[in-house]
């Protein structure tokens, strides 16, 4: 097997690396002045096994461009099989027809990966679960919670997990969030956001006794923070003790720092599919667990034609 990664986030590939103790293929990446993307694979791929690391993080445009360019190159240095690894999927929010002449663009960024060349997409908490339908490649859908679930039972007492409260910040997550209170027998409760009219304030109604309560948000992305933040105020008007939130993904568009930080939630806690700047990093709200071990025995398995499912149960 060779590991291959793109710009997108190179810190995750190198913990990738670092489980299976295999080292990273060197490649050149340069942008001319243009911005045209020129990659160049600096080793023999002829025959091999490629595991193509690349989230399709900001800018999502160009990260998705690389990935392809980096797919077609190794594509036409004859390797055996490449799995492009998308620990976050870009455009997965964009599943679906949201109106009339709208497209459904995550279908669109399915068809050219397959169409560049890759063999196969291994993720990690597709937006929606569907989507691994819209390949016409095997497409692995890995779960973040066995990594979050870890992280609560090393940071609260089981004194205190008996007092967590799991939320979904709205009515799609019920799914998500039932799956991870199951893993601790905990109840649930749904955040129901209702807008009356346009212009309008939206009114959060909470489904579920959350009155001295330590509620844990969990979310598969958090962008800006708006929907987060009213979700944590309406949870601690309701009589909640704390509020901290569990997101896979944290794509932390401006101003969600800003947001995070002035708002009564006591801790973000994100994984690393995405790589953050340094006002992220600096912000006390902020923490990461890494998802590395996870990718890196999915990409075992995958390797050796081993089950990535029972990873999961």
């Amino acid at each position: 097997m060779k590991l291959i990664s793109g710009s997108s986030n190179p810190d995750l590939a190198a913990a990738i690396a670092d489980v299976l103790d295999v080292p990273l293929t060197s490649v050149e990446i340069e942008r001319f002045r243009d911005q045209e993307i020129f990659v160049r694979i600096n080793e023999n791929v002829r025959g091999e096994d490629i595991f193509l690391i690349q989230p399709t993080s900001a800018p999502a445009n160009d990260h998705l461009m690389e990935l392809l360019i980096l797919i077609d190159a190794l594509v036409r240095a004859s390797a055996e099989r490449i799995t492009a690894v998308v620990p976050y999927y870009g455009y997965a929010r964009q599943d679906r027809k949201t109106g009339g002449r709208t497209p459904i663009s995550a279908k669109l960024v399915a068809n050219l990966i397959s169409k560049a060349g890759a063999d196969r997409v291994l993720t990690i908490d597709l937006h929606a679960g569907q989507i691994q339908g819209f390949f016409d490649i095997p497409t692995d859908n890995l779960f973040g919670q066995p990594v979050f679930v870890q992280d609560i039972k090393d940071n609260y007492s089981r004194k205190e997990r008996d007092n967590l409260l799991f939320v979904s910040p709205d009515t799609g997550g019920v799914v998500r969030t039932r799956s991870i209170a199951k893993q601790f027998n905990a109840d649930i409760a749904i955040v129901d956001k209702r807008r009356p009219k346009a212009g309008e304030a939206e009114v959060m109604n909470i489904i579920g006794e959350v009155e001295g309560r330590d509620c844990i948000l969990y979310d598969d992305i958090i962008d800006s923070g708006g929907t987060l933040c009213n979700a944590a105020n309406a949870l601690m008007e309701h009589g909640a003790g704390s509020v901290t939130a569990y997101i896979t993904h944290g794509v932390l568009s401006d101003p969600a720092v800003e947001r995070i930080t002035k708002s009564v939630i006591k801790e973000v806690v994100t994984t690393d599919t995405i790589a953050q700047p340094d006002k992220v990093k600096d912000c006390p709200k902020i923490r990461e667990v890494s998802v590395a071990k996870l990718l890196g025995e999915a990409i075992r398995r995958i390797a050796n034609d081993e089950s990535v499912s029972k990873l999961f149960g």
